[in-house]
Parts: C-alpha cells; structure tokens; sequence
C-alpha cells in the first residue's frame, strides 16, 4: 500500500474524534507512563483481536504497539496538565490501524537500527512488521503514532 493511501485512511478516521468517543470495532484503552503500560498495551491488542476473530495478526501486531507504547513511555513528556497515553485499535476492513496517542508534540524519528544497541530500533520494527506507519498531530495537542496492517480475509 502506497504511503498516500495510508494517509488517507488515518484521515478518515480521524483521531481526535476517536479518542473521545466509542465507535464500532474500536477498542481505546488509557495508559499511565509507566513501564508495565507495555504489557498492558500487548495484553489489550491481543485480546481485541482475539474477539474480532484475527488472531492471526496477534504476534506482530502485539510487538508494534510494545514497540509504540515504549516510545511513549519513554519519549512523550508528562505535564500533569495533559492526557496520558491512549492505545486505540480499531478495525477498519480489510485493515487494523493500531495508534498511540501521547501529548507531546515531537514528531518520531526513526533511527538506521544498530542492531548491536539495546534501543534506537523501535520505529524501525514497526516499519518492518506493519504495511504502514505515520503519525499525525491532534487537535487537542500531542500527536498519534500509528501502524497499518491488513487483515486476510
């Protein structure tokens, strides 16, 4: 799939209006900024997919939003002013669009992997494990990191 055509679903959706209300084969699930919100994260995207019937995405699927997540964690500033992280699944066919929601406003960067570091390859995993991945800036401030991928049917 084509960059532009991801865009243009991410545009579709729009995010803002995701995160505030409940949508059909949608699942949004807020995080604290802390460490174990990355198993938290693993456990709420297997499960939605489990119930959608795509267990088959799980694996992969699962170690893009650790991936997500973590950079969150790690990288987003906590202002006691704003929201916290939100993972948001939602089922739009014949893809899942999986996106973290965090308030800091710092546009992800992907790094050459170092495949000898402990970190540095995030962005990097999501590239190679989804059909897509991009971000977009909210309304509301901060910015959603999203990865794309398709659903066999």
């Amino acid at each position: 799939m084509a960059t532009a055509d991801c865009l243009q679903i991410t545009r579709e959706v729009g995010f803002d209006s995701l995160l505030t209300a409940g949508k059909p084969y949608t699942t949004s699930c807020p995080l604290p900024f802390q460490a174990d919100s990355v198993k938290t994260a693993r456990d709420v995207t297997r499960s939605t997919l489990a119930d959608w019937g795509l267990t088959e995405l799980s694996d992969d699927a699962a170690l893009v939003v650790s991936e997500l997540v973590t950079n969150a964690v790690r990288y987003a500033v906590y202002n006691g002013n704003h929201r916290g992280i939100e993972l948001l699944l939602m089922r739009v066919t014949p893809h899942v669009l999986l996106a973290v929601a965090d308030p800091s406003d710092e546009m992800p960067r992907r790094k050459e992997p170092d495949f000898v570091s402990e970190n540095g390859r995030g962005l990097y995993i999501v590239e190679t494990y989804s059909q897509c991945w991009g971000w977009d800036p909210l309304d509301s401030g901060g910015k959603a990191v999203w990865a794309l991928f398709r659903a066999e049917p």
